[in-house]
Parts: structure tokens; sequence; C-alpha cells
């Protein structure tokens, strides 16, 4: 079987180590990059043939330039890229400070993106490879306090949609992750930002009130398990669009899937009414 050769952001911890570990455990070759490379160092060093540790910061376009060649030629192309790195703030969206949610959005959807964009020339010429960009459950279904989380993770569903559309009638795939909530020490990275706001105490400021207490147990997702089923996923013959992990994942989007066909079929002679009469027939889209 051929090698793949991955390029994972995120690889110091959480799902993007648990990942790259088992890339490498399976035989593949992996660039392992984080902001830090003193984790992604020692996964790389007990696979010296097969893993290469990059410092990537995403959000620098030096760095991300730097990775994309180094991977190269290290080992000739990329045929997975996995954008997971991500930060978190929570509060309420009246809260947060404006620094906090553009360094958020920095991570979680444009450093996404302009990695996509170095990697696709690569992708192109060699008419193979899969984009695999990891969402979350709120990357669909928003919560109190998570708004410009949410916002960011639904900003990157929107972008790898279309990609999807664009890429594969040349052989290449872009895929969604939306994890649930595992066990990979987020609660201890997870930061409030802004000063509370006495009238969201019920809403964000409950989810603001759990930070100090969560416990490791409170998530039910194994990063292993996780890990095996976005490998499966990536390198199937015929990937799929959307791969919910986790049954909190499944559960909470299942909510929201039912509440949008309730308010959609709700509000159908709405939508028709709108238009030029007889204009339907010739819409475009």
């Amino acid at each position: 079987m051929t090698r793949k050769t991955w390029l994972i952001t995120g690889a110091s911890s959480g799902l993007g180590k648990a990942l790259a570990e088992h890339v490498l455990a399976r035989g593949d070759q992996a660039v392992v990059t984080a902001s830090s490379t003193q984790a992604t160092t020692e996964l790389a060093s007990r696979y010296p043939e097969t893993a290469l540790a990059v410092r990537l910061d995403v959000t620098d376009a030096a760095d991300r330039e730097a990775a994309v060649l180094a991977a190269e030629k290290r080992f000739g192309s990329i045929d997975i890229l996995v954008n997971n790195a991500a930060i978190d703030f929570v509060g309420a969206l009246e809260e947060q400070e404006e620094d906090d949610y553009r360094r958020l959005f920095e991570v979680n959807f444009f450093g996404a993106v302009a990695l996509t964009r170095a990697v696709l020339p690569g992708l192109r010429r060699q008419r193979s490879g899969v984009i695999v960009n990891v969402s979350s459950m709120d990357g669909l279904a928003s919560l109190p306090a998570n708004g410009f989380y949410s916002a960011s993770k639904f900003a990157l569903e929107g972008f790898t949609e279309a990609l999807w559309q664009e890429i594969e009638p040349i052989g290449l795939h872009a895929m969604i992750i939306q994890p649930g909530s595992f066990r990979t020490g987020i609660e201890n990275r997870t930061r409030v930002s802004g000063e509370a706001i006495g009238d969201y105490a019920a809403t964000a400021g409950a989810f603001r009130s759990m930070m100090g207490s969560l416990t490791p147990e409170m998530f039910p997702g194994d990063p292993d398990r996780a890990a095996e089923a976005v490998y499966e996923a990536a390198t199937a013959p015929e990937p799929r669009h959307w791969v919910v992990l986790g049954s909190d994942a499944q559960r909470r989007i299942g909510v929201k899937l039912d509440e949008l066909r309730t308010e959609f079929d709700a509000g159908r002679d709405i939508a028709f009414s709108t238009d030029f009469p007889g204009a339907a027939d010739n819409a475009v889209l």
C-alpha cells in the first residue's frame, strides 16, 4: 500500500496529536505542526523515517509557506491536509473583547483558508488529495457564550462546502469533521473573554460559571477512537462530506436539523409569496 503524506495542524495536543500518532502508527508519513514544537518534536523522534516536526503558527504567512515547502522537500508531496488548529474564548457576544474574537477567527477560519490555498496547487498538479477541515458540533448548532467560536466554525463549514464542489471534478476531495466534546484537555485551554454582564447571568453566565468545574469525565469522546474514525474517513475511496464524532454531537446536531426542518416547512408559503409571479421557472439556482 502506498504511504500517504499528511500535514496536520494543531498536532501538539488533543485530536490533532491523537490523529498524528494514529497516522504514524499506521505507517503513513506525517508533517506534524504546532505553534510550539516541544510535543511534536518528541512525537517525530519516535518515527524518524516518517515524521517531520515543523513549527507552524497558522496565522503567519511565512510559517505556512515554510511548512508546505518543508513537507514537499521531505516527502515529495502532501496527500491529506488536516486543518485542526483552533482556539476558543467564551463569553456573551457583547462581553467578549474584540482582540480575542478577531484572533479566534484568524486561527480557526483565516488560517485554515490560507493553508488550504497554499496546499491546493500541489494537490491539483497530482490530481489527488483530501482537505480535512475540523469543525465542531458548534459549527452547526450554536450555544450562548460560544457564539464567536461557533461563527468561526460556521464560516469554515461554508468554505468547505463550496470547496468540495469546486475540486471534486478534478479528483480532489474536501470534508468537514464535526466533533463533540472529547477528552483532549480543552477545558484547560479555553479562556474567558471580557467582563461579565449581569443581564447574561442565566445564559452565557451559566456557561462561564462551569469553566472552573469541568472535569474530563464530563467529556464523552475518546480522542484515540476519533483519530481512527478520521483516518478511515479521509482515506476512504469516496470520502464523505460530513463526519460527526461523538454521541453528544450526534444528539445536538440532530436536534438542530429537526428544528431547521420544522422552521423550513412552516415557512414554505412565505418563501413562495415573495417571488415575482412566474419567476421561479427561470431561477438560476
